[in-house]
């Protein structure tokens, strides 16, 4: 046993280090495993190297660390270098703890910035015990065997003792607030969550087998961790099956990827790792978050942001490099030069093996966009130097599901859809069931109609339109199809000012009140054979209104209604019909009232043709008063004009019919409703 004893304090600047540590650094607690277990793998590396280059002639033997929990300790043990009594004192009893109080202040929030700034990975342990010993004997020839105790407070005890064999064991007293680090289930989830792939066998307890009922220890050590993992090996000694096994060991309930990039790069900076594409069914499978930082195969962190481009935070896998910085905030990784590189790297490796698959196996690449296309259009509407890359095997998909690039697409629809004005228009649709008619519409000019139905389509859009010459996007539904592409003036609507004037205020009075829907009417020459009613949507307000929903700062645009624009086809028969049938049915009633208009409309305008010539000091209370009297007659007259055209128009039944046909091919017409038009139209064919 121990022939002498040497008491003294840890040598620290601060006398409140461990205060600081259970106060601070209990938050993120758990976080003592790992560093336990990573002192004990980087003191079994140490010593793999002394033997490779002969400076340890011994016997390696057995190199696992081994975890156990016995009699309210949890112990951590190692057959490394082991440490003799001057380096106990050495790396043990000096910290170096210079501006304490200073740096707890600007990083109280983030234990695991404390204990990476300072070195403090082995008290660490103090955060969950009352008492910590190290039992250790170095690996040299001679050394003694050296125990060391202390109860949380700076002073500690350090004596010979005995020891078999070279390494070191660290026994933890768990205190009475966390006991749970006495549970192996909770040892399990920590030892698979922080130390699943380090570089040498870690052992927890024994492999079990079902036996009479029930599982029952065997023999054989359960190792806990897999130290050769796909991304520290080559790519060469891989196969595909190698990859997507390891990917349904990182993420167990997710379908399979679409594909996957290995990086191996070790200069200017080290990096190694795999990441992958997950597979997208719909928005709600986002997830952030999914790629786990290790730093020389210890977990560090799942939150890679301000490491990857934000785009690529989209993405799956494993990262490792020890030339990120840790601990360290965002805005120092975001300037941080090696950081600034290796993002560049990663954004360089996506790109390339994007443009591969499009090149080599375009078959493959189109059958996968739908699901590729969030990531690549979030990359290039985030990332200059990714939009160049991805210019070159982005795709559009219309709407007969055929693919094409940019310049192919440019190409297919110059000739034909360039307006008047010299603008390439791209139509499209964000609902092909939806809006069929318009799709048809546009078909049947000979037009092309691309499907932008993803969640950022929007914003790509709008992206493209800056970048691209006079180019345009629009809605298939947001015009008629003859405006949306105007190659000539357009047809003349063959209607007077008192005809516009009549159908306006019919179909007006007839529109359901929908809360949040704003209706106007107009008028247009569009053939025959067109569709007697169409309703529009402006292109600019409701793409306002949907990059609303996404972007901060223009919520302004998400509180104003929607839009929508009745538009009547006078050359069709049915408008000409109802026209017809207005002027025969209401005329009698309206001629007076016109009449008493047409009178007062010329006396208010005699009188602001007379205050025109005036100062506005010299018209007279008087004067005011006359101008007053007309433009009240004229409001009551018109009142009356249009509740003449409003009781016409809802005895006739076709002027109801054809809005609800126009809101039903919007999807606007529900509820009693659409049970109404549903009745008149059954009373219409009878």
């Amino acid at each position: 046993m121990a022939n002498h004893e040497t008491k003294g304090n840890i040598g620290v600047t601060s006398e409140n280090i461990f205060p600081v540590i259970k106060k601070f650094l209990y938050s993120d607690h758990e976080i003592f495993l790992r560093e336990l277990v990573s002192n004990a793998i980087d003191a079994t590396q140490k010593l793999k190297t002394l033997s490779s280059v002969g400076d340890f002639k011994g016997e390696l033997g057995d190199l696992s660390v081994r975890i156990r929990i016995e009699d309210g300790k949890l112990i951590v043990s190692d057959r490394g270098i082991g440490m003799t009594a001057e380096e106990i004192e050495r790396y043990i009893n000096q910290i170096a703890f210079s501006g304490a109080e200073e740096f707890v202040q600007k990083y109280q929030n983030n234990a695991s910035a404390i204990i990476g700034h300072f070195g403090l990975g082995f008290y660490s342990s103090f955060m969950v015990a009352k008492k910590v010993e190290i039992v250790t004997k170095s690996y040299k020839d001679g050394a003694v065997a050296m125990k060391w105790s202390c109860e949380g407070s700076p002073e500690y005890q350090m004596t010979e003792t005995t020891k078999d064999d070279r390494g070191t064991d660290i026994i933890l007293f768990i205190d009475d607030e966390n006991k749970e680090f006495l549970e192996k289930s909770k040892i399990t989830s920590l030892l698979n969550k922080y130390c699943r792939y380090l570089p040498v066998p870690i052992v927890f307890g024994k492999k079990q087998e079902w036996k009479d009922g029930q599982y029952v220890n065997t023999d054989e050590d359960q190792v806990v961790n897999e130290t050769q993992p796909a991304w520290i090996r080559k790519p060469s000694e891989l196969k595909e099956e190698d990859y997507r096994t390891f990917y349904r060991e990182l993420y167990p309930m997710s379908d399979e990827p679409l594909f996957w990039i290995h990086l191996n790069v070790d200069y200017p900076f080290n990096l190694t790792g795999i990441l992958y594409f997950p597979r997208i069914k719909s928005n709600m499978d986002l997830q952030r978050n999914k790629i786990r930082l290790y730093s020389n195969q210890v977990f560090v962190t799942d939150s890679v942001e301000g490491i990857v481009p934000e785009f690529l935070t989209l993405l799956h896998g494993v990262l490792d490099s020890p030339d990120i910085p840790l601990n360290v905030s965002r805005s120092y990784l975001q300037s941080d030069q090696n950081v600034k590189k290796i993002s560049a790297h990663i954004t360089k490796k996506v790109a390339d093996r994007l443009e591969e698959i499009f090149k080599n196996d375009r078959p493959q690449y189109e059958e996968k966009w739908d699901s590729l296309k969030l990531f690549i259009q979030y990359g290039m509407l985030s990332d200059e130097k990714f939009y160049e890359r991805a210019a070159k095997f982005a795709l559009y998909k219309d709407v007969d599901d055929q693919y094409y690039t940019h310049d192919e697409y440019q190409q297919l629809i110059k000739e034909n859809q360039t307006d008047k004005e010299g603008f390439l228009t791209y139509l499209y649709t964000t609902n092909p069931n939806d809006q069929y008619s318009y799709i048809q519409a546009a078909k049947d000019k000979g037009y092309s109609v691309l499907v932008m139905d993803g969640q950022l389509d929007v914003h790509a859009i709008s992206q493209l339109e800056q970048k691209l010459e006079k180019t345009r996007f629009v809605r298939v539904d947001s015009d008629t199809i003859d405006r949306l592409i105007r190659k000539t003036d357009g047809n003349t609507v063959h209607l007077d000012d008192r005809q516009k004037e009549a159908l306006q205020e019919i179909f007006t009075s007839q529109l359901p009140g929908i809360d949040k829907v704003e209706f106007t009417v107009s008028f247009e020459a569009l053939g025959q054979s067109a569709n007697p009613v169409m309703l529009t949507q402006s292109e600019y307000m409701r793409r306002m209104r949907e990059m609303s929903a996404m972007q901060p700062g223009m919520s302004f645009y998400g509180e104003m209604p929607d839009s929508y624009n009745l538009v009547l086809n006078t050359d069709h028969a049915l408008i000409q019909s109802v026209l017809a049938d207005e002027e025969k049915a209401c005329a009698e009633k309206l001629q007076p009232v016109r009449n008493d208009i047409k009178g007062w409309e010329a006396r208010q305008s005699d009188l602001r043709e007379a205050q025109n010539k005036k100062k506005e000091d010299e018209i007279t209370a008087s004067e005011k008063e006359d101008l007053t009297n007309p433009n009240r007659k004229l409001t009551e007259l018109r009142g009356q004009q249009n509740a003449i055209l409003a009781e016409y128009a809802a005895g006739n039944p076709i002027i109801g019919q054809l809005i609800d046909l126009a809101l039903l091919g919007n999807g606007l017409l529900k509820g009693e409703a659409l049970s109404r038009f549903i009745r008149r139209s059954v009373d219409l064919i009878r």
